[in-house]
């Protein structure tokens, strides 16, 4: 079907509808890949309607979970390269939701521009549909947003929110929680979308040479490294579920070790993180040499090359390490819980 929407007027004031249009066609074979049992309409109508997967489930509750990707957005339009920041988009939000157990289901995006240029915009909903792709979570819908005059006509920012399901008596319970028991570490793959601010400060982002290589970073340039997209983890972490019994599960973001690990944790008890057996990637190190960055700044602003931390028993140790090896994830042991009233030391 055609569409004979058109207005010259509103083109005049900066808003080009056809351009929406163009836009839309240009991402269907990106959201072609992310379509799965659930999804019951194509993309386009008013609003995305999916089939719930409640089979087996005596009380099927949905978790969902907002986020966008903070200022590594100014990172992906000054290297001018848009395919990978959907990923960090998605992450942010199915990586929330599977700390309570769910599984994804299905996600929507929000992108708001200065101008709505198709190619640029299928090409961040590539990304978007990749992370959708990883988490095995269905993208059903979104808008794209012409602000002229809000912002400027190369600027854009990407949020969404993702929908997940689990059986209520399957959510993660950390009240289970017992003294001894094993913090495991899953890698991260670089700073992933928090501390951005800092980081453009530190390396003073808009007028340094993102082209330039660091031997620390193993020859890698500094904006490669930088816009490395989240780690998703939804795969590796729900078989674990399935096998071991899983007493907290903290995703590392923004506020670092200090901030997400105690969210975990229930009264009465505290993390204990063994510094030294942390995995501290190169890039954490340059930034903190470069910005002169103190450590406990650092362990409270950037993940530090953990993406998550996974509390379980300590006799479950082991399997715990094997199944999340066996998928793929270098998983190692950071610490234990112990009983105190300091949430977190490190």
């Amino acid at each position: 079907m055609s569409i004979q929407s058109k207005s010259d007027s509103y083109a005049a004031a900066g808003v080009d509808i056809t351009a929406g249009y163009k836009a839309v066609e240009l991402m269907k074979k990106h959201i072609g890949r992310t379509r799965n049992a659930g999804c019951l309409d194509d993309v386009g109508g008013f609003g995305g309607c999916f089939g719930l997967p409640i089979a087996g489930m005596e009380e099927p509750v949905l978790v969902s979970g907002t986020d966008g990707c903070g200022t590594k957005v100014k990172l992906a339009i000054l290297m001018d390269k848009h395919d990978t920041i959907g990923v960090d988009a998605v992450a942010m939000c199915v990586n929330d939701i599977i700390c309570v157990g769910a599984k994804p289901l299905f996600f929507l995006d929000y992108i708001a521009c200065g101008k709505n240029v198709p190619e640029k915009i299928a090409e961040i909903v590539s990304g978007v549909a990749e992370g959708c792709v990883q988490s095995g979570a269905a993208l059903i819908g979104g808008e794209t947003a012409e602000h002229p005059g809000m912002m400027p006509i190369d600027d854009y920012d990407l949020a969404g929110f993702a929908v997940g399901i689990v059986d209520k008596k399957k959510i993660l319970d950390n009240t289970t929680m017992e003294e001894d028991d094993v913090i495991i570490a899953l890698p991260s793959s670089g700073v992933h979308s928090n501390g951005f601010s800092l980081v453009r400060k530190v390396f003073d982002i808009e007028n340094c040479d993102l082209n330039k290589t660091y031997d620390e970073l193993g020859g890698k340039t500094l904006g490669e490294t930088l816009l490395t997209p989240t780690k998703i983890y939804v795969k590796p972490v729900l078989d674990l579920i399935e096998n071991v019994k899983v007493r907290a599960i903290s995703h590392i973001t923004g506020g670092g070790f200090y901030e997400n690990i105690p969210r975990s944790i229930p009264d009465g008890f505290g993390a204990v993180i063994d510094k030294s057996a942390v995995k501290i990637l190169p890039i954490f190190n340059l930034i903190s040499k470069v910005g002169n960055i103190p450590e406990r700044d650092m362990f409270n602003t950037f993940n530090m090359g953990v993406g998550m931390s996974i509390v379980v028993a300590k006799e479950d140790a082991e399997k715990a390490l094997e199944i999340l090896k066996e998928n793929g994830e270098d998983a190692y042991v950071i610490g234990k819980v112990i009983k105190s009233d300091e949430k977190v030391t490190l």
